[in-house]
């Protein structure tokens, strides 16, 4: 997967292309809307994180052009703006899906891996495991027919699951992701809060999805 992030925040676009590139995940950077919108018109990638209030061209005008030229490339904006109308316009703009700040990164990579395996429109912000289904923009969980009463924090912990399907995370991969923690902390939240998952996620269903690999951390998968 190759990204193009558009931000003028050089703190957060330094810790972002840090912790994408942790994931193997291509990126580039642009620091200003102008530039963002030559480098996009290079072409290569799979998904635009486009920050909406940029300096020389904002996020919306960058998008709207593109659309105009005829890329369809999926495009994931955040903002601090996280009123109905500011999310309509971004999605008139020409926008895919939309993440408000603050942000968890367990999110944010789970949405843009939704996107960059679109199939369509109208399935960008859903990923599938077995009959596990998570709905990103509405964050509902469900197994089947029957959907999971998930906290934020377990939510987000499920879905950097999912994006990472069928691979071993470690407990410091967690910390650092979806609790934003340092590494090497001594804490047991993630275990804590794996077994408050896994006793939502698997108790009453089958397969398991949730294992457990000793001495090196989980793995979300239909088979153990």
């Amino acid at each position: 997967m190759r990204l193009l992030l558009v931000e003028d925040d050089t703190k957060t676009a330094s810790l972002l292309c840090e912790r994408f590139r942790a994931e193997g995940i291509g990126i580039d950077h642009a620091a200003n809307g102008k530039d963002g919108l030559a480098v996009a018109r290079e072409g290569g990638f799979d998904v635009l994180v486009v920050d909406r209030m940029l300096p020389e061209l904002n996020g919306t005008e960058l998008v709207e052009t593109l659309r105009k030229e005829g890329d369809d490339t999926p495009v994931l904006f955040l903002s601090a703006l996280g009123e109905v109308d500011d999310r309509v316009a971004g999605f008139a703009a020409g926008g895919d899906d939309y993440l408000n700040k603050p942000y968890a990164f367990a999110e944010l990579l789970a949405r843009v891996t939704a996107l960059a395996r679109r199939g369509d429109s109208a399935q960008v912000t859903k990923v599938q495991l077995a009959d596990l289904s998570l709905d990103l923009l509405a964050r509902k969980a469900r197994r089947g027919d029957v959907t999971l009463d998930l906290n934020n924090r377990e939510f987000d912990l499920l879905a950097y699951l999912v994006s990472h399907q069928g691979k071993i995370v470690t407990r410091n991969m967690l910390l650092e992701n979806v609790w934003n923690y340092g590494l090497d902390m001594q804490t047991n939240v993630v275990d804590v809060h794996i077994s408050r998952l896994r006793a939502k996620l698997d108790k009453n269903f089958s397969p398991p999805l949730l294992h457990t690999k000793r001495g090196q951390g989980f793995i979300l998968q239909a088979e153990a």
